[in-house]
């Protein structure tokens, strides 16, 4: 999948989003959100989207948000203006792959639901790491596939939608290796989400 693709993927979904996939995910962004609201500090979200989990972060926590599309963002501001998200620092258009910050410039990091989406996504966790202080938390959840063994009906589904994925906006048949073995980064926590255990949240502390 492409940067271009991408783009074009998600400047169809933005009018919709809110009420089709961002329904679909929203247990996720509010566990996302909540494991790192205890922590405190500056979080930037990597893939913020149309802002769908910007209110669920606590005022004493500064976000900044990037993503690469540019409808998406227009949505994610309004969001910010409409509920007055103070906290909320920038959001700005950047490809993950490349992020336009200093090396250590935040205390945590979230990806929801969009390392399936982003090309070279092992580029973007190397990103993640350089930008994340040492002590600090990464918090991905993300739709894994299922293991080859597997037989079930969503592992089904899985493999006939792969081929789309240009045309969907994200890898139905997405290997969690893909986000782990990164140096510097220690997997402390894996938990299956609802609806169906589909959804996958993994917390990673930089050492």
């Amino acid at each position: 999948m492409d940067i271009q693709a991408v783009r074009k993927s998600y400047a169809r979904w933005a009018p919709i989003y809110d009420k089709t996939f961002g329904a679909l995910t929203r247990q996720g962004r509010r566990r996302a959100a909540d494991a790192l609201n205890g922590l405190g500090g500056r979080v930037l979200e990597v893939g913020v989207g149309t802002g769908l989990s910007l209110p669920s972060y606590r005022g004493d926590v500064s976000v900044t948000g990037i993503d690469a599309s540019d409808e998406m963002l227009a949505k994610a501001r309004e969001k910010v203006t409409e509920l007055g998200l103070g906290n909320v620092e920038a959001l700005r258009l950047m490809d993950a792959r490349a992020m336009e910050f200093p090396d250590a410039s935040f205390d945590h990091v979230s990806a929801m639901h969009i390392m399936s989406v982003v090309p070279e996504p092992e580029r973007v966790m190397a990103e993640i790491a350089r930008v994340l202080r040492p002590g600090g938390t990464v918090v991905i959840v993300n739709h894994f596939a299922r293991d080859a063994d597997d037989r079930s009906a969503l592992t089904l589904l899985e493999r006939v939608a792969a081929p789309f994925a240009n045309l969907l906006g994200w890898h139905s048949d997405f290997s969690k290796a893909t986000v782990m073995g990164v140096p510097g980064l220690d997997l402390i926590e894996e938990q299956h989400l609802p609806p169906f255990g589909m959804m996958t949240l993994l917390r990673f502390r930089k050492r």
